[in-house]
């Protein structure tokens, strides 16, 4: 006897019922959809993802694109949609869309690209699309569009599409006046470097809010105290020690525009026996696993929770609910731990 059958047996309904109640279909009502439930899991009973995409034009699984797979935030993001997504019986195909570095790079990151719209995605084994820090063209959009898969993005405004965007010229006036704010006027800024100018253009935006609240201050910006790195703990300690051995310049305090380069920079200024904050105040951008272990001053912008939010607009599309065409704005806040201090006095 077929399980599904058994199932059907011990739940006292049609097999029909059964299938429907698996399948989430809300025909059911939720007292027989619990029992079915029970008798499936009393069974062993699961579900064929073969037999459940042919009968409902559904693969139960959603295709998430990212532009870094060794990024911490990035992977918080996934985390956060992948649990959600699973809670709700979806699977996750990951798709990944490196950045450029150079212009042999570029070339065979632009076919990659195409060949994720052209090639990958027409193929339709997901049933909706999540894009992470994914600027569209009007090809792609169009491309998506004939697909009739939903799409939600997440890290910038999609036109047509509802998307979760952080307000990152906010997020660096934040950062940089609680410096001025502690009395600092040397602030330096620890940006990506060109090679991280791709989609939304996140360091040039950052860098913009930073010199935008010290020229509100009256403070004038220093090139100088701009310098450039890869997002990365090594990065951000090779940044500060250019910062902090450049004869030219005196920073009090540093923003770095990640979480990761201020635990570089954190670690430069031990290193160069520089007490933070007492000598250099230091604050970066994310909400890392690792800030309070650090002390790091952060502006946390709950990546975990930003995931489970665009996994919940793909479900609530899924579920033909429907989205609004708007970018929505995502949160953040200020943690003021010891890595930021007022200002030594001489």
């Amino acid at each position: 006897m077929a399980k599904i059958q058994r199932v059907a047996e011990l739940a006292g309904v049609s097999t029909a019922t059964v299938s429907r109640a698996l399948a989430g279909k809300t025909s059911v009502s939720p007292a027989t959809k619990a029992k079915v439930e029970a008798a499936a899991k009393e069974l062993g009973y699961v579900v064929s993802s073969a037999a459940s995409s042919l009968a409902s034009g559904r693969t139960r699984n959603v295709g998430v694109v990212l532009p870094y797979l060794d990024s911490w935030f990035f992977m918080a993001v996934l985390k956060g949609a992948q649990r959600l997504l699973a809670d709700a019986g979806y699977d996750v195909t990951l798709y990944h869309l490196p950045p450029a570095n150079g212009l042999e790079e570029d070339i065979e990151g632009a076919q990659r690209r195409a060949r994720l719209f052209d090639e990958f995605l027409r193929r339709q084994r997901c049933d909706a699309i999540l894009a992470v820090n994914l600027e569209l063209d009007d090809a792609e959009r169009a491309t998506l569009g004939d697909l009739r898969r939903p799409l939600v993005g997440l890290g910038g405004p999609l036109p047509g599409l509802h998307t979760l965007s952080l307000d990152d010229t906010a997020v660096a006036r934040c950062a940089t006046q609680h410096l001025l704010d502690l009395g600092h006027r040397h602030i330096a800024h620890i940006t990506g470097d060109p090679d991280f100018e791709r989609d939304f253009q996140m360091p040039a935006t950052r860098r913009a809010g930073y010199e935008a609240s010290l020229a509100d201050a009256g403070v004038e910006s220093d090139p100088l105290l701009v310098r450039h790195a890869n997002f990365t703990i090594e990065g951000g300690y090779a940044a500060t020690k250019e910062l902090l051995t450049d004869p030219r310049i005196h920073p009090t305090a540093i923003f770095a525009a990640s979480d990761e380069m201020a635990i570089g920079a954190i670690l430069a200024a031990r290193d160069l026996g520089r007490d933070v904050a007492g000598d250099v105040s230091i604050i970066g951008v994310d909400g890392h696993d690792l800030a309070e272990f650090f002390g790091l001053t952060t502006i946390d912008q709950f990546p975990e929770r930003q995931g489970q939010q665009v996994a919940q607009l793909v479900l609530d599309e899924l579920a033909g609910d429907g989205v609004e065409a708007v970018d929505e704005a995502l949160p953040y806040q200020l943690v003021a731990r010891r890595s930021t201090a007022p200002l030594r006095q001489p």
